[in-house]
């Protein structure tokens, strides 16, 4: 009985330190839904948690939508309360995987790029979404992980109101800078 309950703590114990796990809690995710000759409609967000696995590729992210700052209180205090309803949905997840993973080596430090592809959540909403242009860099602890996606606010139910259709617009670019740690 103890040689099983040694093998069975030995690779236990093995299964979680073979795993190369990168976090951030601070990393940036900015969002743009800006019509041409209308005020900027942006927002950013630098407490965006994220986690990749370098052994499978997944990677999964969490912002508190109310996280999200705009250069125009107003704008923020519409945002939350008539588009993102952020008391009835407080945060926006990510989840998924580097479609390309197996051709990255996360142990060397040029830049790759990378296709990301994941279901996003937001506004009680699940979508699928992907980041054609990732680039994952390595510098010595960190991987760096950037890129961008787009996404229309209608398919995440959100309702643009006619009066302002024509100052906001449907389709979202979603940005982010990620700065992941091993640990």
């Amino acid at each position: 009985m103890k040689k099983i309950s040694f093998i069975f703590i030995f690779l236990f114990s093995f299964s979680i330190f073979s795993q190369e796990r990168y976090l951030t809690k601070s990393g940036q995710l900015v969002f743009e839904a800006s019509v041409p000759s209308f005020e900027e409609v942006k927002a950013e967000n630098e407490s965006t948690t994220a986690i990749l696995n370098t052994n499978n590729g997944e990677i999964a992210a969490l912002v508190l939508v109310k996280g999200f700052r705009f250069k125009n209180a107003l704008m923020e205090e519409h945002f939350n309360e008539n588009y993102a309803e952020s008391d009835l949905y407080p945060k926006a997840t990510f989840k998924g995987t580097i479609k390309n993973f197996t051709e990255i080596n996360f142990m060397n430090s040029k830049t790759n790029n990378a296709v990301i592809e994941g279901t996003m959540t937001f506004h009680g909403q699940s979508n699928q979404v992907f980041s054609n242009d990732a680039l994952i860099t390595k510098e010595e602890d960190t991987i760096i992980l950037k890129g961008s996606f787009n996404v229309q606010a209608s398919d995440f139910k959100v309702n643009i109101p006619k009066i302002v259709s024509n100052k906001l617009s449907n389709d979202v670019l979603i940005t982010y800078n990620l700065e992941l740690i091993k640990k």
